[in-house]
């Protein structure tokens, strides 16, 4: 019999609806498994026992009377970028180690809203700066499938604490991969929906025009079921998308005979040793696997994606070093000792409270917006980011949906790259182009290369059809049991 970690949210949804649990017995179960197994995966950086369990006991009474959402009374985690009102929310940084944010971010009050209790907040690359969660102020994150691997990021710990039943839900944010990278890592499911969808209020900023909020979990089913909570158009959020209110899980059974899906298998052939012959061997069982389906597999061209890593990290870092130059000493975060003077202040605040990899991107932001380099660089990295964009759109009067690698193998050792940043820029080489189009996209399990490390698949998908990824993807996940795969040392 399947424990209750195990189970995918549906399931659990109606365990709650027959009173065959509550939400709190739910919630001890999820928050002992974090005592008992969190030293081994580090995922989290802040448990918030006793408000979950109010929100639990909250969540039983509105069980009782039978009215109440789907969701009502499933725990969650959060990645701690989401300001949550009265609670720490550090970013995985020294320079917010004991920020206290004053409000709700609009995922969390959604969140809260659907009465569902919130766990705690989950470790990431400080700041969401890179693909391995090692740049946490608050150490590593091991990932549960090898404990020597690196667990992806920025989302890792989300993705970690979902791998080994520490959380059943996580709610990550997508730069140029931080859901669908670590997704990859450890077999779960994750979606970066279309820039827009999911509120950015709230969610402390890194590049403003690229960060998206969405769901991470075990499967599309989860996954749907999330994005149905936290997605909708907010006010309070200039960039948020005006859209009619949809249900994403209607859609999820919809045949999927005749859908267009494009594959660049230039891209295979060209990068052998980057994708892994492993890795490649699972993609075409994938594509054959929807053929059986009565999907039509289109061969695409897509260039540019050597420029779009370039362009996105021009464009990343600049929007940052605009982003993050609010962390000043003087208003809140953290503040270096005794300055002798303001320029003292700001210099040793940012030298002391941003660690290495923030600290090179910031400097990179600041050159390429500088007078004489902007034209140079900044102004060029839109004209790809236009180009790359326009790309996708002609593919899209072609295809339904497109699928991708979602990285290169599987999760590299924690003690790889250190001396290499631009090695681990790479790792971002398939997902990049789709934050600088604006586009969903989709990254699930597909299986595992020869030392037991999970591989993923991507699927990119045109302008709001997130419901078309999900359905694609559950019908994947019908006819296989990759997501349902468990960590052996986290049964």
């Amino acid at each position: 019999m399947a424990q209750l970690h195990e189970l995918t949210v549906q399931e659990l949804s109606e365990k709650l609806a027959k009173k065959e649990i509550s939400s709190k017995e739910l919630t001890i179960h999820f928050i002992n498994r974090t005592e008992r197994l969190d030293d081994k995966t580090r995922a989290y950086i802040s448990i918030n026992q006793d408000n979950a369990l109010k929100q639990a006991e909250q969540a039983d009474k509105l069980l009782a009377k039978g009215d109440c959402h789907i969701m009502t009374g499933i725990p969650i985690a959060l990645k701690d970028i989401y300001c949550v009102d009265g609670g720490r929310t550090t970013c995985a940084s020294r320079m917010l180690e004991n920020f206290i944010a004053p409000y709700h971010a609009t995922v969390t009050a959604k969140i809260l809203s659907a009465n569902m209790p919130l766990l705690g907040k989950l470790n990431m690359d400080e700041f969401a700066m890179g693909s391995t969660t090692k740049t946490s102020y608050f150490g590593y994150t091991h990932n549960p499938w090898d404990l020597q691997a690196i667990p992806g990021g920025s989302s890792g710990g989300s993705a970690a604490a979902i791998a080994a039943g520490l959380t059943p839900l996580s709610v990550g944010t997508d730069t140029g991969g931080s859901i669908r990278q670590p997704a990859s890592c450890c077999g779960i499911t994750g979606l970066k929906p279309t820039y827009g969808v999911v509120s950015r209020w709230g969610q402390i900023a890194f590049a403003s025009s690229l960060d998206q909020g969405g769901p991470m979990a075990k499967s599309a089913v989860d996954c749907a079921f999330l994005l149905d909570v936290i997605s909708g158009y907010d006010e309070k959020d200039s960039t948020s998308i005006e859209q009619p209110e949809t249900s994403t899980t209607k859609h999820l059974e919809d045949s999927i005979k005749g859908l267009k899906i494009g594959v660049p298998y230039h891209l295979f052939e060209d990068n052998k040793e980057v994708v892994g012959e492993e890795n490649i061997q699972h993609l075409k069982q994938a594509i054959e696997l929807y053929q059986s389906l009565g999907c039509e597999i289109i061969d695409i061209t897509i260039n540019n994606l050597d420029s779009a890593i370039a362009a996105y990290y021009i464009i990343a870092s600049a929007e940052a070093s605009s982003n993050l130059s609010r962390y000043d000493g003087v208003r809140y975060g953290y503040r270096c000792e005794n300055p002798v003077d303001l320029t003292d202040l700001y210099k040793r605040t940012r030298s002391e409270g941003f660690g290495e990899e923030v600290k090179r991107r910031l400097m990179i932001g600041t050159y390429v917006l500088s007078a004489g380099y902007f034209d140079a660089y900044y102004l060029q990295a839109q004209k790809v980011r236009q180009i790359i964009t326009n790309e996708f759109k002609q593919l899209f009067s072609q295809v339904n949906t497109i699928l991708l690698p979602t990285k290169p193998g599987s999760a590299f050792n924690l003690d790889s790259n250190d001396q290499d940043p631009v090695s681990i820029y790479m790792e971002d080489i398939f997902t990049i182009p789709i934050n600088l189009a604006g586009l969903p996209a989709l990254s699930m399990p597909i299986g595992f290369d020869n030392i037991k490390r999970p591989l993923g698949m991507q699927l990119i998908g045109n302008y709001k059809e997130e419901h078309l990824l999900l359905n694609l993807s559950h019908h994947y996940q019908k006819e296989t049991d990759w997501h349902k795969q468990t960590p052996p040392n986290f049964s």
